[in-house]
């Protein structure tokens, strides 16, 4: 599985109700910004997401000739990318597990879509580093395919979740945003001041857009899962289409892993 930026505003659905609302500080040093974000598995797994989606779809796109040296390099490239971006996912289920571990649930709906969220994405990270054992060589290349077959529907199951809870979220986001926007114009209208409501309408907005585009990022790590599922056959399921929503995933993922941190 390639996707997985995780079900959560941050990659996993762990960050479904933590998407940060808050913009970096306009006078942090860039490199110490860099640093801090470089630290991070996510930040390092998202920026070789970039590199080897990139190469995909340069050679989905049949530019370059197939008998062209780079053209074999660029495969070796991505396929190799591919293989150490498992390395980064090792361990990674824990997160999922304490993300389950440490929620309160609202009611029973949210709890069933909290255990298919955290659940799928917790059973592909798990997978994932069989997947990893297996390309790496310990482990009999006869289970690849099976292992690819069950990582990629746990995924895709997975975001079924995620997104139903991010749109709960939106909803829950706009009900706020109607009550500040209240409380705002019955100040105004009073001549009273209200700045605080104010800075929380204008992070409360941030927390939306992050929030939407981390459901457009689930929605192109789905297809990229279906597209698995169905071996590339299918609607929009060609190799280009997936290249690109694999890229627009992952720069929307580090975009969120940057602000984050």
């Amino acid at each position: 599985m390639e996707s997985k930026a995780s079900i959560n505003s941050a990659p996993t659905p762990s960050q479904t109700h933590k998407i940060p609302g808050h913009s970096m500080p306009k006078d942090r040093d860039f490199l110490n910004h860099l640093e801090v974000y470089l630290a991070k598995r996510d930040g390092v797994d998202k920026l070789l997401k970039i590199s080897r989606y990139a190469t995909k779809i340069i050679l989905a796109s049949s530019a370059l000739p197939e008998t062209l040296p780079l053209t074999g390099r660029l495969k070796s490239f991505e396929s190799s990318v591919g293989v150490s971006r498992k390395a980064f996912r090792l361990g990674k289920f824990v997160q999922d597990v304490n993300a389950l571990r440490s929620s309160n649930f609202d009611s029973k709906q949210e709890l069933v879509f909290s255990l298919i969220a955290y659940g799928g994405e917790g059973l592909y990270y798990f997978v994932e580093q069989f997947i990893w054992l297996t390309k790496s060589g310990l482990i009999n290349g006869k289970h690849s395919r099976k292992l690819q077959k069950i990582s990629a529907w746990t995924e895709f199951i997975g975001y079924f979740g995620s997104v139903s809870l991010k749109f709960r979220d939106l909803k829950r986001i706009g009900e706020d945003e109607a009550c500040l926007e209240s409380s705002i114009e019955i100040a105004t209208v009073r001549g009273i001041g209200c700045e605080q409501e104010e800075e929380k309408m204008r992070k409360l907005r941030e927390k939306k857009v992050m929030k939407k585009l981390s459901i457009v990022q689930d929605l192109a790590d789905g297809l990229m899962a279906l597209a698995d599922i169905r071996d590339g056959k299918g609607l929009a399921l060609g190799s280009f289409s997936v290249s690109c929503a694999g890229l627009l995933s992952a720069l929307i993922s580090t975009h969120k892993n940057w602000v984050s941190c």
